[in-house]
C-alpha cells in the first residue's frame, strides 16, 4: 500500500545491522495534524539507510512509503500483530514534484488507449 507524508524530521537513529544482508534505520517525522501533530516512527533498509545522512533534525522532507503489517506466533503459541512504515524514497519537502494539473488528487495516471501494452509488445515476432 504506496503512501506519501510531508512533516518535519525529530530524530533520526543509528543504523541497525541485523544480519550481513539485513540492516534498518528508524526516524521519526511531525505530521501535522491540526492543533495535535503527530509525530510517527518510520524507517528505511538496506541501501537506503545512507539516505536520512544528508537530513538534519528540523528539516522538512517528503516520504513516500509502504505500510506493512505482519503477524508473529510465539513458542507459547500467543499471536502478535506488527505494522511498519517502510521508506522507499525521502526527498527535502521544497524538492516534491508537482501533480499533474490536469489530475485529481487521488487521480492515478494510465497510459492512453493507443499507446502499446507490455502485453502487446511481448506478442510481436520481432
Amino acid at each position: 500500500m504506496a503512501m506519501e507524508a510531508t512533516g518535519k524530521l525529530r530524530a533520526i537513529f543509528e543504523t541497525k545491522q541485523f544480519s550481513e544482508r539485513f540492516s534498518k534505520r528508524e526516524f521519526v517525522l511531525e505530521l501535522a495534524d491540526g492543533k495535535y501533530p503527530q509525530t510517527v516512527l518510520f524507517q528505511v533498509t538496506g541501501d537506503r539507510c545512507a539516505s536520512l545522512d544528508q537530513f538534519q533534525i528540523g528539516d522538512e522532507v517528503r516520504l513516500e512509503f509502504n505500510l506493512r503489517g505482519r503477524e508473529w506466533r510465539s513458542p507459547q503459541g500467543e499471536t502478535k500483530y506488527f505494522n511498519s512504515l517502510d521508506v522507499w524514497r525521502i526527498e527535502p519537502a521544497r524538492a516534491a514534484r508537482p501533480r499533474r494539473a490536469s489530475a485529481a488528487p487521488d487521480e492515478i495516471e494510465m497510459p492512453r488507449s493507443d499507446e502499446p501494452r507490455p502485453s502487446d509488445v511481448e506478442d510481436l515476432p520481432f
